[in-house]
């Protein structure tokens, strides 16, 4: 087997098993009961209430912020870093006709996008410092935690390789990913750095299902911050309490 034929095979598998994955997990999520009202109060008392704080959580992580600043900064910063950097990426992944290619080809996007690399091993170094050195989390950090902190770091060192250090060529390199999308497989550049890279990208999809990477759409179905504060208001009932009450009435 050539060496694109082998590349091409292993994305199709690991994007096969990163969206299966993802989303049994996240019916599995949406079936979880829940029973009680257990929202971390102070809490929203409307609906309204709670989108705009699952706003202020998922973009600002307000709650990593009171509780420990040093933490959150570099937290947000290798999550918006990492945001950027996959924007950028986004421009070998489609052609100019597309309909997002005025937002993946604006200027910041483009230009910071090429450094947000920097930024991720910031963030990712500062992480991995807080499982070292604060004691209660390095308690409970299992060998799995390193590991992805390493893999996301090896993600980021290899493409701030190939942006900086040893240029592949990107319109091969752009030709192959178009390939994946149409299902017509291009020669992927004979680069090692580029190998590298892929090959810990598809990595990292293929692991994401079963990782505690999950709490990216786990925090959607989070009882303590998607429900509202409401319980003498409205009496909260889990679909199956429901199910069997009508049961008993029937």
């Amino acid at each position: 087997m050539s060496l694109t034929a082998a590349y091409t095979a292993l994305f199709y598998v690991a994007i096969l098993v990163l969206f299966v994955g993802v989303g049994l997990r996240i019916v599995k999520y949406a079936k979880t009961p829940a029973p009680l009202k257990i929202p971390t109060t102070p809490a929203p008392i409307t609906q309204g209430g709670v989108v705009l704080r699952m706003f202020r959580e998922v973009v600002f992580f307000q709650s990593l912020f009171k509780s420990n600043k040093w933490i959150w900064i570099f937290g947000w910063i290798f999550h918006f870093s990492l945001l950027l950097a996959f924007f950028r990426h986004l421009r070998y992944a489609m052609s100019p006709d597309n309909v997002l290619w005025p937002l993946v080809s604006l200027e910041v996007v483009q230009s910071f996008g090429k450094y947000a690399g920097f930024a991720m091993v910031v963030g990712l170094v500062g992480l991995f410092g807080r499982r070292i050195f604060v004691d209660r989390v390095r308690y409970i950090s299992s060998p799995s935690d390193y590991l992805m902190l390493i893999l996301l770091f090896a993600i980021a060192a290899s493409g701030l390789s190939m942006s900086f250090v040893a240029h592949t060529d990107i319109v091969m390199l752009k030709a192959f990913a178009l390939g994946l999308i149409y299902f017509d497989p291009q020669p992927l550049p004979n680069d090692p750095l580029v190998m590298i890279h892929l090959g810990l990208v598809a990595l990292l999809m293929i692991v994401f299902p079963i990782s505690k990477l999950l709490h990216a759409p786990g925090v959607f179905f989070s009882p303590t911050r998607n429900q509202a504060d409401n319980p003498r208001e409205k009496r909260h009932l889990a679909p199956w309490a429901a199910r069997l009450e009508a049961n008993e009435r029937s």
